[in-house]
């Protein structure tokens, strides 16, 4: 376990990335923050004042050499009303490896130590300005690749799941306090009120209908909900020359597959990205499926296997100027384990097979589009499909679903186990002592999503993720 530096350090990082640019921060926390600007920086004008949460336009210098390294602009937030809910100094600088590392090195010099990675966030929930599962949204609001993601990462940047975890949790602490009561007290209690208050039913009653579905239903929103925060994969599959990799270089915009008249050109899986209503879509466009391939292509069709056996969404594609084939009843047969349409290309070419065909050779209900790759409404009309077959309902499940990440699922998860033990032991007519040492380990598990239980190697592990400026 790394070692927790002292919380009462004044720390600082380069906060915005080291290049060529407008702009690059300095970002200090601690209680020598504003004590440090203060002999660095040199105000325009006839001020010396330093206000907080004011900004202020003058120059960095050195105060040994009276060296002047930069115009800047520094602001000053005074504790608590800041991130880390310490004096805060943010000196916002041209971007340049010289002139931040230069002012980085003043601010050492000054006093400050070099913050770890994630360590003004660290303080932010040390301080009682976050709580954990607040402090992980941080870090997907940085990673977000799409506009679904930042919302699900803002929603619980805002505090929507600590929220509904709290009030589980005093719940949970009011319904064992009965129990602990009724355990303590027993002898005191006179038959009606012990009949009363150790009514099995009511405790059961309130299990099944009060947090066992709550818990359930944030883990069915996190299943769902997948597709926003991660993305969903698209595979395209089919014999060789159907047009895949026209496909794949119509959705995302750009030529990325070599496109040829030649059988067999795709040997290998080539991968890109495209969004699709703000949900990231990694479409990959993999070798042709067919019959005694050569060794380099047996390769590639090894891998077109393992895509589709891990693929959200195969796209079949077919040749509408070729007749179905038994190649074709191949394609079909290794993709019918995942959700899977049948794109029909070639529209722009004289037909050799239909719809019609098709549904009487693979059945009523498979689902299907006819395209020419070539057409860009075609293409349009493609992405309006499976936005409207795979993506619409996550998108309007979503909209006010709380969506906890791996680590805060699984202590979710636990947490609903132990319920159901508790609920399971109380009708039962098991021991009470039980019961509540059940519900204390789900109120354990709800302490680990808000970062309450005091576990600092998970603390280090999360925040190792963070950048040194964050």
């Amino acid at each position: 376990m790394v070692e927790l530096k002292g919380t009462h350090d004044t720390i600082c990082a380069i906060a915005t990335p080291v290049g060529e640019g407008g702009i690059g921060i300095i970002k200090i926390s601690g209680p020598e923050a504003t004590a440090i600007a203060r002999r660095l920086f040199l105000r325009s004008g006839s001020g010396s004042g330093l206000e907080s949460h004011r900004l202020y336009h003058g120059w960095i210098k050195d105060p040994v050499t009276g060296q002047s390294l930069d115009e800047v602009l520094v602001g000053t937030m005074a504790a608590p009303h800041t991130y880390t809910r310490e004096d805060v100094v943010e000196i916002n600088c041209h971007s340049g490896f010289a002139v931040l590392n230069r002012i980085l090195e003043l601010v050492l010099r000054e006093g400050a130590r070099l913050a770890d990675p994630g360590e003004f966030t660290r303080r932010a929930f040390l301080n009682g300005r976050i709580d954990l599962s607040q402090a992980e949204a941080v870090i997907e609001v940085i990673r977000s690749r799409s506009e679904q993601g930042l919302l699900l990462a803002n929603r619980l940047l805002r505090g929507a799941l600590g929220e509904k975890v709290r009030s589980w949790r005093e719940g949970l602490l009011e319904l064992q306090s009965r129990i602990e009561a009724m355990i303590d007290f027993e002898d005191d209690l006179d038959e009606d009120a012990l009949c009363a208050v150790s009514d099995r039913a009511r405790f059961v009653t309130r299990l099944d209908e009060e947090f066992i579905p709550a818990l359930s239903a944030a883990l069915e929103s996190a299943e769902r909900s997948r597709a926003l925060r991660e993305g969903v994969s698209l595979v395209l599959a089919g014999k060789p020359n159907v047009g895949k990799s026209s496909i794949l270089n119509a959705l995302v915009g750009r030529d990325r597959a070599i496109v040829t008249p030649f059988p067999g050109t795709t040997r290998d899986v080539v991968e890109d990205t495209f969004l699709l209503s703000g949900i990231l879509v990694k479409v990959l466009d993999t070798a042709g499926l067919r019959h005694d391939p050569d060794e380099i292509e047996s390769f590639g069709i090894a891998r077109t296997i393992q895509s589709v056996e891990e693929a959200d969404i195969v796209l079949c594609v077919m040749d509408r100027s070729r007749p179905l084939s038994a190649e074709d009843d191949a394609v079909v047969e290794a993709v019918a384990s995942r959700p899977f349409v049948i794109v029909l290309n070639k529209e722009d070419l004289p037909p050799a097979t239909s719809t019609g065909k098709i549904r009487e050779r693979y059945g009523e209900n498979v689902p299907i589009v006819a395209i020419s790759a070539l057409r860009p409404p075609d293409i349009e009309r493609l992405r309006d499909f499976l936005n409207k077959r795979f993506l619409r309902l996550p998108l309007e499940q979503s909209g006010s679903a709380i969506v906890p990440n791996l680590r805060q699922r699984g202590c979710i998860e636990k947490a609903l186990q132990a319920l159901i033990r508790a609920r399971d032991l109380i009708s039962g007519g098991g021991f009470w002592e039980l019961a509540s040492a059940e519900l204390q380990a789900a109120r354990n598990e709800l302490d680990s999503v808000l970062g309450w239980n005091g576990d600092d190697a998970l603390l280090d592990r999360i925040f190792s993720d963070f950048c040194v400026g964050k």
